[in-house]
């Protein structure tokens, strides 16, 4: 484009500061409105943008271009089809929609309407992952991985206590870490199916720990390993070639501040969110990569062996 793109960002709970900080960092983009029922949470931006209360009132907005969707996750489907049928491209948070129905039903949608509709799979984008797949040998062939995301999730959210109330959240770690991991997994070994899975919940009904394996399609098998009442955070992963090389990546190493990987990830994403509108009605107007991930959520409830108490997932 020969003018910046402007975005409207509905949603201004904790993941949407860096968003706000990709748009405000990276040539060709620049903040346009933003959206969120909340007064207070409205009142910083005033200065710098149009703020509304209703996203149907930013969907309007005279020149918007794109808007990034942060709402709880239960409000996604909603955001995401008011702005796809208004012919807005979407980059929405994971996951795509709590419900599969839903999911699908968008993804008809932008293609339908041609428009793009992008899932911010944040931790693709993050250096050591990209640095990991380089390191690849031309033709190698991935015989396992690991995927490990841990941490304590009331560490993360802020005032954004939705994420324990497993209806608005769509489950527990399960789904709402569950998206990434699989997002990294789909990222190295193509598709991939669930074979098992094994969670804790707490009292409450709250998938809290989890472990999910699963097949590529080439054979390839991975675990993924979710918890979310873990004392820290770990993000890593770890590739057993069909040689026997082993080959690690720590999703945190060289960002040792509390969530300081994310700064550069989501301007990963609004990157490849703007390579996505440069391709247009042709690639990438489908759900894609957030369809399948949401599949993959599904099914691991689908598979589920239920494991009482605080011990290990299977």
């Amino acid at each position: 484009m020969t003018r910046p793109r402007r975005a409207g960002v509905v949603g201004l709970g904790a993941v949407s500061r860096f968003h706000l900080a990709a748009i405000d960092r990276l040539p060709g983009w620049e903040l346009a409105a933003v959206c969120d029922v909340r007064e207070a949470a409205r009142a910083p931006h005033r200065e710098r943008a149009a703020c509304y209360a209703d996203h149907r009132a930013l969907l309007a907005h005279p020149g918007l271009d794109a808007v990034v969707v942060t709402v709880p996750n239960d409000l996604h489907a909603a955001v995401c089809r008011d702005a796809l049928t208004a012919g807005v491209p979407v980059c929405v948070e994971k996951p795509l929609a709590v419900d599969l129905a839903e999911a699908r039903a968008l993804d008809r949608l932008a293609r339908d309407r041609a428009t793009v509709l992008f899932t911010a799979f944040h931790r693709r984008y993050n250096d050591q992952v990209r640095a990991l797949r380089r390191r690849l040998p031309a033709g190698a062939r991935i015989a396992a991985m690991r995927v490990r995301y841990l941490e304590r999730i009331e560490e993360h959210i802020g005032t954004d206590t939705w994420y324990l109330d497993p209806r608005r959240c769509g489950g527990g770690c399960v789904a709402d870490n569950g998206p990434n991991a699989f997002d990294l997994v789909r990222y190295f070994l193509g598709g991939a199916a669930v074979t098992a899975a094994g969670i804790v919940r707490d009292a409450h009904g709250t998938d809290r720990r989890a472990l999910v394996d699963l097949r590529g399609t080439d054979g390839g098998t991975a675990r993924v390993e979710l918890d979310w009442s873990y004392p820290g955070e770990r993000k890593d992963l770890r590739l057993l070639l069909a040689d026997g090389t082993v080959l690690e990546a720590d999703l945190l190493a060289g960002r040792p501040g509390f969530k300081e990987s994310l700064w550069h990830e989501y301007a990963g994403v609004l990157d490849a969110f703007g390579a996505a509108l440069d391709r247009g009605a042709g690639d990438g107007t489908g759900a894609g990569d957030g369809l399948a991930a949401l599949e993959l959520v599904r099914a691991a409830y689908g598979r589920e062996r239920t494991v009482a108490g605080t011990g290990e997932g299977r």
